[in-house]
């Protein structure tokens, strides 16, 4: 997975520059997101992968089958991912630009992890709180997994912050055995 994304990286980052620099990056990441859908389609996918087809073929099949959203320069993009064999990697892509857009647009997206649920009221002192630790807007989801026992998991990005009671039990355990 590692390694996908490392190949899709310059890819994202083109699109991205290409769409802030014309000021339709929400535009470019809803087209990059139905295009990723449409190709994880298992035919599709298999047509994409399939070397009777050149390079011209197969972005011109992608960009009908999702013409509502792509663009001209949406078209251009594909044909350069279908000559250099990378249209595959469009789910990466995707992924790759909304992190990109997340972090131009200063947000970020947090999953937080509860043993019951959280009230509106608690949904929104942590995202006040996590906006003010992190200095960016908070998209914040919610979960809740009865096995935490107590207390959260937050999670962003890289960074994970467990105030779960099995965490601490967990940590416990690892220094009584050590």
């Amino acid at each position: 997975m590692a390694e996908l994304k490392t190949v899709a990286r310059p890819y994202a980052k083109a699109a991205f520059e290409v769409a802030r620099e014309q000021g339709q990056v929400a535009e470019w990441a809803n087209m990059l997101s139905i295009l990723a859908t449409a190709t994880e389609e298992a035919k599709l996918n298999e047509a994409l992968q399939n070397p009777a087809f050149s390079a011209q073929e197969k972005a011109t099949a992608l960009a009908e089958v999702c013409n509502e959203v792509v663009t001209e320069q949406g078209k251009a993009y594909l044909l350069g991912l279908a000559e250099n064999k990378r249209l595959t990697l469009l789910p990466a892509i995707s992924e790759l630009f909304e992190q990109f857009k997340l972090n131009y647009e200063k947000a970020v997206d947090v999953v937080v992890t509860s043993a019951f649920a959280l009230s509106a009221e608690q949904e929104q002192t942590l995202a006040a709180s996590l906006s003010k630790k992190l200095d960016r807007n908070v998209n914040l989801s919610s979960e809740t997994d009865a096995s935490l026992i107590g207390g959260v998991v937050i999670r962003t990005g890289d960074l994970i912050i467990d105030g779960s009671v099995r965490g601490k039990l967990a940590k416990l355990a690892e220094a009584i055995n050590s």
